[in-house]
């Protein structure tokens, strides 16, 4: 993630001094910095990147100006049975689902059911932890920062007992643990189950942004249309007596259940990026840093939600998402209108994804020219001081001989 955060700020700013306006056709998409990128380009890369990686299927989307310009599906959802990757086919979108889950938990900001600062015991006490007091000074805030202290999963431990490593809201550890304890708040507040909070989050989101087969919790359709899991040798996942799969199967897993594609997916990226369903206020409250993620050499926060990446100029919300067998990324500028997102059922849909913002920083092909032209213009620069500086020399010079 370092070296993702360092190369791609280095092209931001060398980017940030070459902005082109180039004329837009049907053939080609933004790149970040607004440079044309033909789409058989990237058709390309992506299929370049698939063989390397030996990736078996993907459905990506990508977004210029508030509106998917560019969707590709490719490989196989079952390679076995050689069947292809749709526009139907389902993937698991694993840690993607806490971005989305924060934007619905700041529905019930607004109507007043839940408050950010108020201690989440005195909504639900939680029997799992009570052993420890601490938890009592949680809140939806730092759960959802990553704040909470938890374990990401008790099952991480070999005793498997949920566990506060340190004091409550005063350091950040990435916790899906924190996510569950603010699901069963939310189930509590509605006195429902984890059918009953999927049917709200329908109702909130899924309706109001137009999702038509994004879900926590799986149904006909996504299990009809589900790619099958790949692992890191291509070899087939048997999902179907994996642990985690049993565990969340038919459960509202906020930080790791979502499924979903990527035209599906790119609807609520848009939602985003236009301040829909939310107030202005509340998506302030969503998206502003706070926590730190403990990068040495860049500034990196996390929202409540999203992984944020400060850079001059602009703000990135990124996420990943990692399940056995699927890997998944998005990233949008909300400022720039501009975004993608990619699934697959390997495990390097991380990798790719930011492989692809790489590419669609400024198109590989012209980097070499425009670190060529900062150099130029930073020499340029050099001698206009240079030469200001001895005019001004001149100058007093001149001065102090008339006097």
């Amino acid at each position: 993630m370092i070296k993702f955060i360092k190369q791609f700020s280095v092209i931001v700013l060398i980017g940030c001094l070459f902005i082109s306006c180039a004329s837009k056709d049907g053939d080609v998409i933004d790149s970040y910095l607004g440079f044309d990128i033909p789409k058989d380009s990237l058709d390309a890369f992506i299929k370049a990147k698939m063989n390397e990686y030996k990736i078996p299927g993907i459905s990506i989307a990508v977004i210029n100006n508030g509106a998917v310009v560019y969707h590709k599906v490719d490989g196989y959802a079952n390679v076995e049975k050689n069947l292809p990757v749709t526009k139907q086919t389902i993937f698991e979108g694993a840690s993607m689902s806490k971005p989305v889950f924060g934007f619905f938990v700041m529905t019930f900001v607004e109507e007043g059911l839940l408050d950010l600062d108020k201690p989440l015991y005195q909504y639900l006490e939680y029997p799992d932890i009570a052993y420890d007091k601490r938890y009592k000074k949680i809140t939806a805030r730092m759960a959802l920062s990553h704040q909470a202290g938890f374990q990401n999963w008790r099952e991480d431990d070999d005793d498997k007992i949920l566990k506060i490593q340190f004091e409550p809201g005063t350091d950040y550890f990435y916790s899906g643990e924190g996510y569950q304890y603010v699901t069963q708040v939310l189930k509590h507040i509605l006195n429902t189950d984890d059918d009953g909070l999927e049917a709200e989050f329908q109702k909130r989101i899924g309706k109001s942004v137009g999702l038509e087969h994004s879900v926590y919790i799986q149904n006909n359709y996504t299990r009809k249309h589900k790619a099958e899991p790949y692992d890191e040798n291509n070899d087939w996942v048997d999902w179907k007596n994996n642990y985690w799969v049993k565990k969340e199967d038919g459960i509202f897993s906020s930080p790791a259940s979502i499924h979903s594609e990527s035209l599906d997916f790119s609807k609520w990226m848009i939602a985003v990026m236009n301040e829909e369903v939310l107030s202005e206020k509340s998506y302030e409250e969503l998206l502003k840093p706070h926590s730190k993620v403990p990068y040495d050499d860049f500034d990196v926060r996390y929202t409540l939600g999203f992984t944020n990446i400060l850079l001059p100029f602009t703000d990135i919300y990124c996420h990943g998402g990692n399940n056995i067998g699927f890997t998944s990324w998005f990233l949008l500028d909300p400022k720039k209108d501009w975004g993608y997102v990619l699934f697959t059922n390997s495990e390097y849909g991380e990798q790719l994804g930011q492989d692809v913002l790489f590419y669609m920083a400024a198109d590989p092909s012209r980097t070499k020219l425009y670190i060529t032209l900062m150099l130029i213009s930073v020499f340029l620069i050099l001698i206009v001081i240079l030469v200001i500086r001895k005019m001004i020399k001149r100058i007093r010079k001149y001065k102090n001989q008339k006097v």
